[in-house]
């Protein structure tokens, strides 16, 4: 009788090690999705932290497909050629020139408010001082992209993210939202929401210094989809 107390007593004791196993391991994996699915839904905050504290912060890298090569100008032109050959446009290409980097989609109402400014401050001081502006128009459909693109007579350069990865990647969560980056690939400025002229200006001068100006915001925009 006693070895067979001792048997069950083993087995109830392998059984219960077992299953406090098995909790540990549920627990662990309810954690790590737990974590993933915050971490997916979170926004990247590392620039405009670092903007915040005064310093500037390395633009992410991208790819992505060019949905409008515009009218860079000569200089610009020949710097994208290749991009351009392509039909795609890597942040490793831009390293050399400042870039005025705004996200945008048809479908946003404040992004309307903000176009006749950014085309006029292309064609009078970004292409003239070689300071490429760049669209990035995101969760939109290619047609309607384009149809925006005429309406405003926008004609610098622009590339689509079907999703919204890549803004992610910024720190956006929101359109418009204009990002201003240096030569030498770091972000200096970021303006959330329709941006002013004077925050332009300011910005296009903290491109070509490379000195950070900060996070501001601007006017009227609309979340991501």
């Amino acid at each position: 009788m006693a070895g067979v107390a001792g048997g069950e007593s083993r087995r109830y004791a392998r059984r219960r090690r077992l299953g406090t196993g098995l909790a540990v391991l549920v627990a662990a994996l309810f954690i790590a999705l737990l974590a993933f699915g915050i971490s997916a839904q979170s926004p990247n905050s590392t620039i405009d932290d670092r903007l915040a504290q005064g310093r500037t912060a390395p633009a992410p890298a991208f790819d992505l497909a060019i949905l409008q090569r515009g009218n860079p100008g000569r200089v610009l032109r020949a710097r994208l050629a290749q991009p351009f050959a392509t039909g795609r446009l890597t942040s490793r290409e831009l390293r050399g020139t400042p870039v005025v980097l705004n996200i945008w989609a048809s479908w946003c109402d404040p992004c309307r408010q903000e176009a006749s400014l950014l085309e006029q401050a292309w064609r009078t001081v970004g292409r003239p001082r070689r300071i490429l502006f760049l669209g990035l128009d995101q969760q939109d459909v290619t047609g309607d992209a384009l149809s925006f693109l005429r309406s405003y007579g926008i004609d610098y350069p622009s590339v689509r993210d079907p999703e919204n990865d890549v803004p992610r990647s910024y720190g956006a969560t929101g359109v418009p939202e204009t990002f201003f980056i240096s030569a030498s690939g770091e972000v200096v400025d970021h303006v959330i929401g329709v941006i002013s002229l004077r925050q332009l200006r300011q910005g296009l001068s903290a491109a070509q210094a490379g000195r950070p100006v900060g996070v501001r915001s601007g006017g009227a925009r609309r979340p991501s989809r």
